[in-house]
């Protein structure tokens, strides 16, 4: 059900926006946790090194068509606050098209250089053609991925963040339904695993299309999904790709300080495994309520009531803190049995433990940050929050090398280059929020994009 966040009290609605996204994602984490588990113990060793070596790319990719969805996302939230009924119909509809013609295309590049990309990313010679299968299969998936992604967008930008989460309890538990079928009764071994994965994300995003075209009015494009306008697809090129270039930023700097832990011996390795795991369940949190935040400020910013827009970023930041403080007090005090939930190897607990408690006196600072970059972007400029995190995986990643190899703080270097980044982000973006906020203070009207 569509809702217009433009009336009504804020704060309410901002929680119980952000609540659906929180537990959609949270799902997602622990869904992901289970589909290794089977592999790991229903194939082997080895086919969970395959599936591990081939997500970081898969999550890359994922990542830039998420990217280009909530580019859009915000679009199609900002004329919906209008009320430009026809014009957002006629961006859905060209958006959808063209993103499916650019997943169609990833997907048979993917599955023609499967090899020579995994050879690329130095993977291990023995464990090449399981990753290699694997890829291919998921890669077929791409098209739905998007699909899924780009209504769930769809849906939050007209007020909607429920719905999109029952599709992805569906996909999650098909998932690991497929995962049980075609890994353990059928054995069809790491592609089994695959095809459960692209099945489950088909079925959802097919479940998700259904249900936009019969329970929401606005959307019942019926041959209008065919409609494609050049104009505004240079619009939506505009906002997703800078949007997709964010997303994929974030995901290069997490590479590139993998990089760096690699080099520290297998248990730092296996420990900053462990730890980043622990480490979403606090960090995507903080996403979704920017992404909540994104939403509401897009329709009320599409109405022209910045006064609801700049309430509206207060209530989002009191949010984004709590969270980081709460987040702070677990991993602090549960630093220990949160490691153990992942190894019995006492090495490999120390190391994740010491990570674990000295990052926690930092959630504040993403807190912020996160928080800020959804009022960016509910502002529609989101050329600040790439050049943000750009600055934050570049300062991240070149503060690690010094702490690392030359300073030999281990994995204690790496927390204390996130709060480095995080403090280049911060420095980079908060005059900017403060100069904008100071130039749309009177504003009024609705807005034209």
């Amino acid at each position: 059900m569509t809702h217009d966040m433009t009336q009504g009290r804020l704060f309410p609605l901002l929680v119980k926006f952000t609540i659906p996204l929180v537990l959609g994602n949270l799902l997602q984490l622990t869904y992901n946790a289970v589909d290794s588990i089977i592999v790991g113990r229903f194939v082997g060793a080895d086919a969970l090194a395959a599936v591990g070596t081939s997500n970081p790319l898969m999550t890359l990719i994922v990542l830039f068509l998420n990217g280009i969805s909530l580019g859009a996302g915000i679009l199609i939230g900002t004329m919906y606050g209008a009320k430009q009924y026809d014009r957002l119909k006629r961006q859905v509809s060209t958006g959808m098209v063209a993103g499916m013609i650019f997943s169609v295309v990833l997907s048979v590049i993917f599955i023609l250089t499967a090899a020579q990309i995994l050879k690329i990313m130095q993977i291990d010679p023995s464990i090449l053609d399981e990753a290699v299968r694997y890829l291919r299969v998921i890669s077929v998936g791409l098209i739905f991925t998007f699909i899924y992604n780009y209504l769930a967008s769809t849906l939050r930008a007209l007020g909607d963040s429920r719905s999109p989460l029952y599709f992805l309890a569906i996909s999650a538990f098909l998932n690991i339904f497929g995962d049980l079928l075609f890994v353990v009764k059928l054995r069809m071994g790491i592609e089994g695993a695959a095809i459960a994965t692209v099945v489950s994300e088909a079925l959802s995003g097919v479940l998700c299309w259904i249900y936009i075209i019969r329970k929401i009015p606005i959307l019942n494009l019926r041959r209008r999904w065919l409609t494609f306008d050049l104009s505004l697809l240079k619009l939506t090129v505009q906002y997703g790709f800078v949007s997709a270039m964010q997303q994929a930023t974030v995901q290069l700097g997490k590479l590139g300080i993998q990089t760096i832990v690699n080099t520290m011996g297998v248990e730092s390795t296996a420990a900053f495994n462990a730890v980043n795991r622990a480490d979403d369940y606090a960090v995507v949190v903080e996403q979704n309520i920017a992404h909540s935040m994104t939403s509401v400020m897009a329709q009320n910013r599409g109405a022209g009531q910045m006064s609801r827009v700049r309430t509206s970023f207060r209530y989002g930041l009191y949010l984004e803190l709590a969270y980081g403080v709460f987040s702070g007090i677990v991993f602090f005090v549960f630093a220990v049995p949160l490691m153990q939930l992942f190894t019995t190897d006492t090495e490999v607990v120390r190391i994740g433990a010491g990570y674990l408690r000295l990052i926690a006196f930092m959630y504040i600072l993403p807190a912020i940050t996160n928080g800020v970059q959804g009022y960016f972007r509910g502002m529609g400029d989101l050329k600040i929050t790439l050049i943000s995190s750009l600055i934050n995986m570049g300062v991240r990643v070149a503060a690690a090398i010094p702490l690392v190899f030359g300073l030999h703080m281990d994995m204690e270097a790496i927390p204390w280059s996130y709060l480095i980044g995080w403090g280049a982000m911060m420095t980079y973006e908060i005059p900017y929020m403060i100069y904008m906020m100071r130039r749309h203070k009177d504003d009024t009207g609705a807005v034209s994009i």
